[in-house]
């Protein structure tokens, strides 16, 4: 049955070179974990038999229920692979020397043909991709799956654009192609041209968010980093393969042979020529049609058409034999069975991986910049730069896995350099640790290090650099993410960015006081089980549980109540996070004083800027509080058009320290300025994360401190005078600036039937949606509209679309912006001030906004 032992797994471990760790992304229903099977089953996991039909990855019920992929799952292979004397040389080039010589275990001998696979497969809708960055950073390539029929989808250019700023390779899966056979009865040259668009559109995101570090890492059929095949058939097929199979019977070399095979080459038979261009009669067929879709096409319509001696004779040229009881079959089950023996589907992913994509020690010189966050010449990063074995154990753990043990977790991650073993002593750093202080560090054991597979886990003493790995004994400490070091001077390596943000979120309640405590603990481990929900509780004494659309939401309650609680809960409406911001410059310059009635703040508001503030939200490097202040000031004054003076003087962004909204110190020698500093700032935070109108987070504000009034006795100025009066100061400065109330909008992305237009644009309009691009794909009756929906409206809003277009319609959402809502938000009959009214009803508020007077003092 299974191919390997645990034992030979673990001495290939020590072959950085022989390790590929990927993952595969995808849209979602592209067919990833279809896919995935076929790997699993050469492994000797699952029987031939079942592949393409178990997804053996989706390791829920849940997930095998819906057919959708909700946790990426991690499951490491052993495979043999003997690679021709061309691609050995070209991957011998890119690594340096080492260890040549075999290991010999029982049975197998581990030498250069062995290689051990570490695959995570992961979802692809949208609402869990939070799960994908998670699956990005612990992996060097990617395997990208598209479906040759819907081509280039949102979420597949999320994925990849998430790929690349990780600086993972991909490699490119057309799948699907036995629906444009079966479905479409596409000709062979209809085949090419989608296949074509297919790849050119994956090629275009690359390009355009490409990384000069990476190298050119678009996808070329001729260069064999694109395969084409079909998941549930699991058979599939390189160029090269059939390169090798022609190039013998031509006398070509197989590379030439390759470059034939693609693009516009016609090969003339009468005169035995290759030409690229075709005749004048145009009756020269492309090279891909005429020797490789012809044959498959063939195939297909002999079997499916039961002409058995047909097919009989053609699989005898192609050298498959099939077994007694297999002559029996007809029809698709046949077909499946010949295209397996024929172009088997894990041979050509195996392939593409095993030559096209980096091995550790070749990623890491790469990727160290990206991930590393201290110095990249300390001890550290040099060991991870060479997936030293032999250097301090660095360790990152990108998510929690549930264990079948109720309440505890494997921490999942990568060994960047190092070893990491039963019983070590480390330093596990959570994401805030700063070198040198005492928060966010443990000093604790490591209990049991494990390999994960699928839905088993192996025991292994221990793991080296350039593996994939779970822990245990490491969920009582690390809350989500967090670095594993034994190195006394290591930094973090850097937190994960995602490309979602949790905008809607739900009250919970236990439906018996007496199971409070339960529901507190429930929510602690939903919080570790999943990178991106966040639970916290409210001042006014809620339960809030926050995700990235409904879906994520439904599947977080499912496992709080079934999991991690075992009772039920009560769930409120779902409410969205709503932010607020400034539209013009405040009206006047607001002065608050201290309680004392000694201290003087003058402030006012300006807008920051669309741009700026988008900027600011995605963590732009030039932007990070980090950075060099000069660099940030040439930044802001080349960019955003700021004097280079004021941008030297940011005291604080907020809140929390990294967030879009500036502090701006413009005064001119004031006394005993810099005492104040850090209480000004503190009420700044916190001014800016309870906004004015419904205490929430303020976004898009820059406060210009004009002048400061100050008291010449020390203890006349202290914290608790100087806080409160920069708080009200800053209060004061949005309500003069014409605040507004901004609301998130989801991008969603519809792919219906031209018929069934009509049903989208009115549940849209109902819904105070607008489309603002339709644009037909090329070759099929499908629309793609792009339309942008107020996440408030967007609850029950694919129900209500399929019910509109009779199931038609396929929507996707992301998140993408926020929108200012119309009218003026402290008329309490606008939208948006019937909108503060409900938020500060709901958190216990008293239902007006404050007036003026409340933060501004006459002098």
């Amino acid at each position: 049955m299974v191919n390997f032992t645990v034992d030979q797994m673990r001495s290939i471990m020590d072959y950085t070179k022989n390790i590929r760790n990927i993952s595969v992304i995808a849209h979602v229903d592209h067919g990833k974990s279809t896919l995935t099977d076929s790997l699993v089953s050469k492994a000797g996991i699952i029987s031939a038999k079942h592949a393409g039909e178990a997804r053996f990855t989706d390791t829920r019920a849940d997930e095998q229920e819906r057919g959708v992929t909700i946790k990426s799952t991690g499951i490491s292979m052993f495979f043999e692979y003997d690679m021709d004397a061309g691609d050995k040389a070209g991957l011998a080039a890119k690594e340096a020397e080492g260890a040549e010589e075999a290991a010999t275990t029982e049975e197998v001998t581990i030498n250069d043909k062995s290689y051990l696979i570490n695959l995570i497969d992961s979802p692809g809708h949208v609402d869990f991709s939070s799960e994908v960055t998670a699956a990005l950073r612990v992996t060097d390539g990617a395997l990208v799956v598209i479906d040759c029929i819907e081509g280039v989808c949102v979420q597949t250019e999320t994925v990849l654009r998430q790929a690349i700023s990780e600086r993972v390779k991909p490699v490119l899966m057309v799948n699907k192609v036995d629906r444009a056979l079966l479905e479409l009865q596409l000709e062979p040259e209809d085949c090419y041209q989608s296949f074509a668009r297919a790849i050119e559109s994956v090629n275009v995101i690359i390009a355009t968010y490409n990384d000069p570090k990476l190298g050119d890492c678009q996808v070329y059929p001729d260069k064999g980093t694109v395969a084409f095949g079909s998941g549930l058939h699991q058979w599939g097929f390189t160029l090269k393969k059939f390169a090798r199979m022609y190039s013998k019977k031509f006398g070509i070399e197989e590379s030439k042979m390759m470059q034939k095979l693609w693009g516009d080459w016609y090969f003339d038979a009468d005169n035995k020529k290759w030409t690229s261009r075709n005749n004048e009669a145009g009756t020269l067929k492309r090279a891909f049609c005429q020797f490789i879709m012809e044959p498959i096409v063939k195939m297909f319509e002999a079997i499916m058409n039961d002409k058995k001696q047909k097919y009989e004779k053609m699989m005898k040229a192609v050298g498959v034999e099939l077994k007694p009881d297999e002559k029996e079959l007809t029809g698709k089950p046949l077909l499946k069975r010949v295209m397996q023996r024929w172009l088997p589907a894990a041979d050509a992913i195996l392939e593409m991986i095993v030559v096209h994509l980096p091995s550790p020690v070749v990623a890491q010189k790469y990727r160290v910049e990206t991930l590393y966050d201290g110095p990249q010449d300390d001890e550290c990063a040099n060991a991870i730069r060479k997936c030293d074995v032999n250097g301090p154990l660095v360790m990152y753990v990108s998510k929690m896995v549930p264990t079948s043990d109720k309440g505890r977790f494997y921490a999942f991650g990568r060994v960047f350099a190092g070893k990491v073993s039963t019983g070590q002593k480390v330093r596990m750093l959570g994401p805030n640790y700063v070198p040198g202080k005492k928060t966010d560090l443990w000093v604790k054991n490591i209990q049991r290090t494990i390999i994960m597979m699928g839905r088993y886990v192996e025991q292994t003493p221990d793991i080296p650099a350039g593996n994939t790995c779970g822990l245990v004994g490491v969920d009582q400490y690390l809350l989500k993410s967090g670095t594993i070091t034994t190195s006394e001077t290591g930094h973090t390596i850097r937190t994960m960015k995602f490309s979602v943000s949790p905008v809607v979120r739900v009250a919970v309640e236990p439906k018996t006081a007496a199971d409070l405590p339960k529901l507190v603990e429930g929510m602690k481990r939903l919080a570790k089980s999943d990178p991106m929900v966040l639970c916290y509780t409210e001042e006014s004494g809620e339960h809030i549980i926050a995700g990235a659309g409904e879906l994520h939401l439904e599947i977080c309650l499912k496992d709080l109540q079934e999991e991690f609680m075992g009772t039920e809960v009560k769930i409120s409406d779902p409410v969205v996070t709503y932010r607020e911001t400034i539209q013009s410059e405040s009206s006047m310059t607001c002065l608050s004083k201290s309680p004392n009635k000694h201290n003087r703040l003058f402030c006012v508001g300006v807008p920051l800027g669309d741009e700026l503030t988008q900027e600011l939200d995605e963590g732009k490097a030039e932007l990070d509080p980090r950075t060099d202040i000069k660099l940030r000031a040439r930044y802001l004054a080349d960019n955003h058009g700021w004097d280079v003076t004021e941008a030297r003087k940011i005291w604080s962004y907020g809140p929390d320290g990294t967030g879009p909204n500036l502090f701006v110190d413009q005064t001119k020698s004031v006394s005993y300025l810099n005492e104040i500093k850090e209480s000004v700032n503190a009420g700044f935070q916190w001014a800016v994360k309870t906004g004015v109108l419904c205490d929430e987070v303020v976004r898009g504000m820059r406060v210009n401190l004009l002048d400061v009034v100050l008291h010449a006795d020390a203890i006349h100025r202290g914290m608790g005078q100087i806080m409160p009066t920069a708080r009200r100061v800053v209060h004061a400065c949005q309500l003069t600036a014409s605040p507004a109330l901004m609301e998130p909008v989801f991008l969603v992305d519809i792919q219906c039937p031209q018929d069934a237009m009509g049903g989208c644009y009115g549940v849209l309009t109902r819904r105070r949606g607008h489309v603002f691009a339709e644009e037909q794909r090329p070759g099929t009756p499908m629309m793609q509209l792009k339309a942008y929906l107020p996440v408030n409206e967007s609850f029950g809003f694919t129900a209500d679309l399929r019910a509109a277009t009779g199931g038609k319609a396929f929507p996707q959402c992301v998140f993408d912006h926020y929108q200012i809502v119309n009218g003026n938000p402290v008329e309490a009959n606008s939208m948006a001030g019937k909108l503060v009214n409900g938020v500060r009803v709901r958190k216990g508020l008293a239902p007006e906004v404050p007036p003026l007077d409340r933060f501004y003092d006459k002098l």
